[in-house]
């Protein structure tokens, strides 16, 4: 069976089926990128190993990272993300599974030299299977939604958000350039996505990276359970 691709914060990193993997660092045409290598998992944490050196949105080489996995033999990859909710039903602590996404900030490519034009989409195989995993752990998810990615590492301003809600219902800061390269690679990618704090301007509490850390903590249990038992139900 070939690994299932994990890209992830270091949450992953602390539960047991994760922190005895090998530590290989992988390199190709696009720089290097770690990644934690079992024989049926190749995890990469997205902001680094070490929380004292946190890799920002913005430096993330989405290129290096997915190709590694690719080299790997990896054909379906898994990703969690932290989002701020654009819409007041999505309340911090629930999880979601979008089924699209908008970036027009333009965002990574692996091509330079040739027109290659990809559609690109959230793999629907993926989702529904982490959806299935959610079930099996009897947990609520949201079934679809639209990611709204901008470029960080600053939060937004309360007119951006009021702009985006009218046509997304989350916004984060790398799972756009995940989908992207994911597709350029011919993977099959989705995420499963935490929401940790409402967008700025949709409470009269101040949006602070405190606030969005405590509740990124809450739902981190969760999301392990999750990917944990998607991983069980591909080894049968």
């Amino acid at each position: 069976m070939k690994r299932l691709g994990i890209i992830s914060s270091t949450v992953l990193g602390k539960s047991k089926t994760f922190e005895n993997l090998e530590e290989r660092t992988v390199e190709n045409e696009f720089g290097k990128a770690t990644v934690l290598i079992s024989d049926t998992a190749a995890y990469i944490p997205r902001h680094g190993k070490n929380t004292k050196h946190h890799i920002l949105p913005h430096l993330i080489n989405h290129k290096a990272n997915l190709k590694a996995l690719k080299d790997l033999g990896v054909e379906e990859v898994v990703g969690t993300n932290s989002t701020g909710s654009l819409k007041r039903h999505l309340k911090p602590g629930m999880l979601v599974v979008p089924d699209d996404f908008i970036m027009f900030s333009g965002g990574p490519t692996i091509f330079n030299t040739k027109p290659v034009h990809i559609t690109p989409v959230l793999s629907e195989e993926v989702r529904q299977k982490l959806i299935e995993a959610a079930h099996d752990c009897n947990m609520d998810v949201i079934n679809g939604g639209v990611y709204w990615q901008t470029t960080g590492p600053r939060l937004e301003t309360r007119a951006e958000i009021s702009m985006m809600a009218q046509f997304a219902d989350l916004v984060g800061m790398t799972m756009g350039d995940e989908a992207v390269i994911a597709g350029e690679l011919d993977l099959h990618y989705a995420s499963i996505c935490s929401v940790d704090n409402y967008a700025h301007g949709l409470e009269e509490k101040e949006l602070t990276m405190e606030k969005i850390l405590w509740h990124a903590r809450r739902n981190a249990g969760s999301i392990v359970k999750i990917v944990v038992r998607y991983m069980e139900r591909r080894e049968g």
